[in-house]
Parts: structure tokens; sequence; C-alpha cells
């Protein structure tokens, strides 16, 4: 009776393995485990051995958790009779009621611990348990190769006999979102975020570029330094001196009818009117991926474009310059207005401009804001939230976090404390 336990007890181990292992393997980021794979030491060229073929790796682990359960639904059907049914080892004929009892309890229990809850385990530390248990995978790989050599083929014969399909040879490839994935395990993991290397930060703003929107690398409607087409050129030189700015848009009657744009460079030239150096701007909706329009300011040869809203007015501007940033993060010169502050006063409150990006924030503090397609910056996320621009001193609510408006003007939020409080 212990020998049968035992044998029990070792099938639904061995079960729970294979089962955890193949679904470890699809689950796996396949970009960690060939970085692992290219480290010294018997681990690596282990792991390197077993996901060589990963047909075959499916295959030994199949093969591995179907000989577990024959032999687990021999010994636990005996099992069962002993516990429950000891009359019918007397020689008695075995009822379909029983046999239905004991597939019923045999079927929980393997559902249970050996299929169930070892997937979910092992799926949630696919790296760690491929890398874990490279070794014990590699044993079974050798004993069970003549078996999976011989239905790997006849499965290859069936397959291009009555199907016309070649073989099935799964390649050992890597997507992007893996990729992305893996830079962000990485990024988690260091606690250090300020003394991460530029290239890594490059790698993943790479990555993200092709799903940035331009509104959400736009400068918005409320920041946009512009002037009217009426203006004379003293006052347009002054505007270039007081803000440092190298261009600068030009609107007929209001910002939403944008006709161009001046460069710093043209006033060198002493102009006398200002339609003779306005340079032409392109138009963009708020929809547009910036790497879009990036290639459009290319073939156009412009360095600005106007984005639209959905009414057809002025969303914001878009220059070459914010799309690079994009990728090299913020470029700031001598002349640069840092308006976004900053400051962490301890180590759960925060003080932050409403201006800055949410994914700023979560990123650069390690914080869990919610992000939303509606909104882009933390003063969007509160009047998301409220459904109004909320008063000087109101405080909000958001799961853990608690939002507390320290300056607003009439037309957006300035300056928020953020603080975290402990979860429940």
């Amino acid at each position: 009776m212990i020998i049968t336990d035992l044998i029990i007890i070792i099938c639904l181990m061995l079960s729970a393995f294979f089962s955890g292992m193949e679904i470890a393997f699809v689950s796996s980021n396949k970009i960690y485990l060939e970085i692992e794979k290219q480290q010294s030491g018997i681990s690596a060229k282990l792991l390197s051995f077993i996901t060589k073929n990963p047909s075959r790796f499916i295959a030994t682990m199949l093969v591995g958790n179907n000989i577990s359960l024959v032999i687990y639904g021999i010994f636990m059907g005996d099992r069962i009779l002993q516990m429950m049914f000891p009359e019918t080892l007397q020689g008695l004929s075995i009822s379909i009621k029983i046999i239905l009892i004991q597939t019923l309890i045999s079927t929980i229990i393997i559902l249970i611990t050996a299929e169930f809850l070892p997937k979910v385990i092992f799926q949630q530390f696919s790296n760690t348990f491929m890398k874990v248990f490279a070794f014990p995978t590699a044993i079974f790989y050798f004993l069970f190769s003549p078996v999976t050599a011989m239905i790997i083929s006849i499965s290859d014969l069936i397959l291009k006999k009555f199907f016309s399909i070649e073989g099935d040879q799964i390649q050992f490839t890597f997507s992007k979102i893996e990729l992305g994935n893996y830079i962000e395990e990485q990024l988690e993991s260091t606690k250090d975020l300020e003394n991460v290397d530029s290239e890594i930060q490059i790698f993943q703003n790479a990555l993200d570029f092709s799903e940035v929107k331009a509104r959400e690398a736009m400068v918005p409607r409320t920041e946009i330094l512009a002037a009217e087409n009426s203006e004379s050129m003293m006052e347009i030189k002054k505007l270039f001196t007081s803000s440092g700015l190298s261009k600068i848009p030009v609107y007929n009657e209001t910002i939403d009818n944008i006709q161009g744009y001046v460069h710093a460079f043209e006033m060198f030239r002493k102009p006398d009117d200002l339609k003779k150096i306005l340079l032409p701007v392109a138009f963009v909706p708020e929809t547009m991926k910036i790497s879009e329009v990036l290639k459009l300011l290319t073939k156009q040869r412009k360095s600005i474009a106007v984005v639209l809203d959905e009414y057809g007015g002025t969303s914001g501007i878009i220059t070459v310059e914010d799309i690079i940033e994009e990728l090299f993060g913020e470029i700031e010169d001598e002349h640069d207005n840092i308006a976004h502050y900053e400051r962490q006063l301890e180590s759960n409150l925060f003080e932050f401009s409403a201006r800055l990006e949410v994914d700023y924030i979560n990123q650069n503090y390690g914080i869990s804001l919610p992000e939303n397609e509606f909104y882009e910056t933390l003063g969007g996320l509160i009047v998301h939230l409220k459904e109004e621009i909320p008063t000087k001193g109101t405080k909000i609510e958001l799961e853990n976090f608690e939002f507390e408006i320290k300056e607003v003007s009439s037309t957006k939020i300035e300056r928020v404390f953020l603080k975290i409080n402990p979860e429940n």
C-alpha cells in the first residue's frame, strides 16, 4: 500500500513537471533563453541542448506526461478500489458506477495537482523554471529520445503523405513584443533607474516608436507661442529674442488658422514684410503615428507640422525635434524653459508638474498610475477622473493614490501633490 501511494505521488509530480515545462517553454521569453544560452557553465549548455529542437522538446514533454498519466491511472484505480470498494478485491465484478467514480476522482486529482496548478505556476516563472530544471529535463530528453524520434518521424510521414505538408519544424524565434518585455523586465529589476545605460533606454524607445501618436509628442495648443500675421517685424524680432525659439508659427486672426512659420535665420535678411519670409507647414491629424509624420515632413522637406483635432482646429504643433526626442529623450539647450517640475518630498510623497506624462512618472519613479488612451499627462488623468478642472486644495483618491491640487489656473492644472498610501 505504501509503495502504491509512493508511485501515485511520483507520477503526479512527474506529470506536473512535464505539463509545467511544456507551458514554461511556450511562455518563456526567447530572448532571455538565448542570452542565458550564451553564458558559460553547465546550465547554459544543458539549456542550449534541450531547446535546440523545439518540436522535439514538446514531444519529449508530451511523451513523459502520457507515460506518467498511464502509470498513475493504473495504480490510482487500484488504490480507489482498496479504499472505497474493498469488496471488489474478493473477485466480485466492477460495476459501471464504480468505474465512473474511479474516473471522476482520478481526473479531479490530476487536473488540480498535475495540470492547472503547475501550469499556472510555471507560466508565471517560465524563464526561471526553464533554467532551474534544465538538468532533469535533459535527462528525460535523453531517455525518451528513441520514442520521440519515432513519434516525430511518423507524424512527419503522415503530414507529408496525406496532407502534402512538410514535417513540423518549429523555429526558435522571438518577436518584437518579447524583446520589449525583456527590456522592461531588466529596467524593472534595476533599482537605480537614473544610471541605466542610455543605449537601453533608446532601445526601449525605438520599440515603442512605431506606436506613438502625434498627440503624444506634440506641444499642446495652450503652450504654443505664435505670432499674428499683422504684427510688425520689430515685434517678431522681440518674440524671437525673449523666447529663444528658432521657429514661431504665424496665424491669421486665430491660432486655428496657422498659415506657416518664421525661422529665426530669416531675420538676418532684414525683411520688411512678414509674408515674404513665411515658410509652409504640414498638417496632420492627432491620431497619426509619429513615424508617419516624420516620413511626411522628410518627403515635403518641412520641419514643423500643425496637429489638428477631430474638428479641424489646432490641437498642437510637432517638430522633427519633438519626434527625435521620443527616441533619444529630452534634448534641451540653453534657451529651453524647464517647466516640468518634479520632486520627491518623502518616500511616498511627490510633487509633480501636471504636464508630466503618466508613463514618464511610472517609469522614472516606479509608480503604477493607470494609463489610458484618453489622457497622456498627470493633469489629463485628474481631469479624466473629475470630469472638470478641480480647484486648488482639492483632494482626489484613486486606488491607493491620493492627489492634491497645489496650483491651478482657469484653464489647466499646474502642480500636483501625489501621495501613495499603503495598499489594504
